[in-house]
């Protein structure tokens, strides 16, 4: 039985705490949970009836010792994942990260290096990798030849793409931006289908929509955090926790120990966060990608278009066609988040050279936990019988450091107005 322990007891620990305990409940042990604050740990344990000891944060590594844990989930905000990720490595343990696996070039290499030195192992869960239509992808540009250019357009509707902008996300200094917490899981695919690495990175963007600059636009309410606000009572923009039990209790109630706010509102100062970004990246290969992240957009969804010397692969997801009235003042994933009034449709193509496009069947796919990409992801993390891999879709720390530079060089890029190479920001030759 491998014994586990989860540091950062938010919302995403949820899913780890419910996979541990329910599904691979066989081969794992969850032993103890960590947070720096003591409320959302005993969220969780009466959620799931759970009978385990509760440390704090500053007491991350004597929990370890204590519980003879074997493997630690961190789910953490962004800019701690590295304290914990090398304490836990130099205490003997193995490590499973939510991604990014950290928010800068110093912290990744200490990363890196103590991964070498340790040999314990780190993965990153990169969980798009495991999207039935991402895993088709994967097996099927064999069939377009030497990829030549791809071009990727994610869009973060108004109801998901907010939320990054009431949370301590909107400080870059927690999250890395968008180019690192959210647009790291699309830069990781790329790498992963490519089986390649970026070298060189240019960006542009800017904060246009949220943010006090946003007022503009005519959206804005008068008022810093939504709960108590009259002003937020019919504001599309603003998050009612009292109306979700999870954000409830892991947030509202939660506040008193820390002062996190949950619900601030989005047009509210403070966002160093850019909200639309546009990058291109050449590969070591010689491939490029145009790459765009759009966080106000109507409608979510993505398109992937993949150029070959024998056609060309694409890909479009619509998640939901539209926000619902009714469903704006929730959370992505939450109860009550997705109305029955909002459509989702996918497609895979390939287009040969000559011939007319066929369509590619996918099984598995779900609208729910990332196109039924969470629920694989989890099994192939936890269980030691998981099957072979062919795949490849676990991602390593190498993986990690690979993705996460794509989106520091583009931030990079976007402060000097120049291309930048990313073995000038860290040389993952070197480390390895």
């Amino acid at each position: 039985m491998i014994r586990y322990a989860l540091v950062g007891a938010g919302a995403r620990a949820g899913m780890f705490i419910r996979a541990l305990t329910g599904d691979h409940a066989d081969v794992a042990r969850l032993v103890a949970l960590a947070d720096t604050n003591p409320a959302r740990p005993e969220v969780h344990k009466r959620r799931h009836d759970l009978d385990i000891p509760v440390y704090r944060a500053e007491d991350f590594t004597e929990m370890l010792k204590r519980e003879r844990v074997d493997v630690v989930v961190i789910t953490t905000v962004d800019r701690y994942h590295e304290q914990y990720l090398v304490a836990a490595m130099e205490a003997g343990c193995d490590a499973i990260t939510e991604k990014p696996m950290t928010v800068d070039a110093p912290s990744c290499r200490r990363i890196l290096e103590t991964q070498r030195r340790t040999g314990r192992r780190v993965r990153v869960t990169f969980n798009y990798r495991y999207n039935p239509l991402h895993e088709a992808v994967k097996r099927e540009l064999r069939q377009i030849g030497e990829i030549g250019s791809v071009h990727f357009e994610w869009l973060l509707d108004v109801r998901h793409g907010a939320d990054y902008f009431r949370r301590w996300h909107r400080d870059k200094a927690n999250s890395g931006g968008l180019l690192v917490h959210k647009a790291g899981h699309h830069f990781d695919l790329v790498n992963w289908w490519l089986d390649d690495a970026p070298a060189q990175v240019f960006a542009a963007g800017r904060l246009f929509f949220y943010g006090e600059q946003g007022k503009r636009h005519g959206y804005a309410r008068d008022y810093d955090r939504a709960h108590g606000a009259a002003a937020a009572e019919d504001d599309p923009f603003a998050l009612r926790m009292t109306d979700e039990p999870a954000m409830r209790e892991l947030y509202l109630e939660a506040e008193r120990y820390d002062g996190y706010l949950r619900d601030r509102n989005v047009f509210a100062p403070g966002v160093s966060i850019e909200d639309d970004m546009a990058v291109l990246v050449r590969y070591a290969g010689g491939a490029s990608m145009s790459y765009h992240l759009t966080a106000y957009s109507p409608w979510e969804g993505y398109r992937v278009m993949v150029n070959g010397s024998r056609g060309r692969l694409e890909l479009e997801v619509v998640e939901t066609d539209h926000v619902a009235p009714a469903a704006a003042a929730g959370v992505k994933g939450e109860p009550g988040a997705l109305s029955d009034a909002e459509r989702g449709s996918r497609r895979l193509l390939i287009r040969p050279f000559w011939a007319p496009p066929r369509e590619i069947t996918v099984d598995g796919y779900s609208r729910q936990g990332h196109g039924g990409a969470d629920v694989r992801m989890l099994a192939d993390l936890i269980r030691p019988d998981a099957p072979a891999d062919p795949l490849g879709r676990s991602a390593n720390a190498v993986d990690g450091a690979r993705a996460l530079l794509t989106g520091l060089a583009a931030n990079e890029s976007l402060a000097t107005g120049q291309a930048v190479n990313v073995h000038d920001l860290l040389d993952l030759e070197e480390i390895r």
